[in-house]
């Protein structure tokens, strides 16, 4: 039972997910697909400035309302989960805007074996040999994309340094998935989530005051829309990971892959070859095989 509504909860999460990365996708100048309507141009920063300000509305609110610490228990573990979260998500929005979809969002998926890395480097669990095995080949995987440049000179070309960005941005979202699983038995799924908008806003209104653009017409709904999505998607997350174990839930957290592959394709027009589309199966196949692996042994 705890099984299947953690899987539900992550699948939630993870459409909860793709819908802010496609609002992210159009407020980042590929407004195209809509006729007549032009969209400003939002730095990555300023979207994560307004997704913070209702996530912390929302979240406070719910703390206060459950009675609940509200800078909770276990402090070092939060503000680690918040700090890694903020890093995180800015870059991404970034290469959201950078790189077709469906490899900004794959890349992103990284995040599980930086976890596994970080596990056995903080919590001094053990990797067995074979999920090595599939942690260099997801590594394969980006720089069989990297390399797209080369081997297809003149057709889609990347950025190599957003693609690095990218993995960064996962390094950082493997940190705070670890923190999560630290937190699972000290702190509420509210409170978890609270701290990334907490120590956001502080961080991304100061980048603001450099380069803020003023909101108009339908960009307030949009904007609204990408806040609100994300509090589901974070609290959806956090309960499946809470919910049961780790490797049960994690391989449907990679539908997005194929949501991100299908919408980059068939809305803004990205077409990708058969070396990128080869480096994303790479990645995702990659990555459900060590979460599999790693729950059939522990079973």
């Amino acid at each position: 039972m705890e099984t299947s509504k953690g899987i539900r909860y992550i699948i939630l999460s993870g459409l909860s997910f793709f819908v802010v990365n496609f609002m992210v996708k159009i407020l980042g100048g590929n407004s195209t697909l809509f006729d007549g309507m032009e969209f400003q141009k939002y730095g990555a920063h300023e979207l994560v400035f307004f997704r913070s300000i209702i996530s912390f509305t929302i979240s406070a609110y719910i703390v206060k309302k459950r009675n609940l610490p509200f800078f909770g228990n276990n402090k070092k573990w939060l503000i680690v989960r918040g700090m890694a979260g903020v890093t995180a998500l800015t870059i991404f929005f970034f290469t959201l805007q950078n790189l077709p979809l469906a490899i900004a969002a794959t890349v992103q998926y990284l995040s599980p074996i930086f976890t596994v890395i970080l596990t056995v480097m903080v919590l001094k669990e053990k990797v067995l040999k074979a999920q090595w095995i599939f942690i260099i080949s997801a590594f394969s995987g980006v720089v069989l994309i990297g390399v797209n440049n080369l081997i297809n000179e003149g057709e889609i070309t990347l950025d190599t340094t957003w693609l690095l960005l990218g993995v960064v941005s996962a390094f950082f979202a493997g940190i705070a998935y670890l923190a999560i699983i630290k937190l699972k038995h000290t702190d509420s799924p509210i409170n978890i989530v609270m701290y990334f908008p907490m120590l956001a806003l502080p961080i991304t209104g100061v980048w603001c005051l450099y380069d803020f653009v003023m909101p108009k017409g339908w960009e307030w709904f949009i904007l609204l829309f990408i806040g609100i999505f994300t509090q589901i998607a974070q609290i959806l997350m956090t309960k499946a990971l809470h919910a049961t174990d780790t490797a049960r839930v994690v391989p449907f957290k990679y539908l997005g892959a194929i949501y991100a592959l299908l919408v980059g394709w068939f809305v803004f027009d990205e077409r990708l070859n058969f070396i990128l589309i080869l480096g994303i199966v790479l990645i995702v196949f990659s990555v459900v095989a060590n979460a599999l692996y790693q729950y059939k042994a522990k079973a």
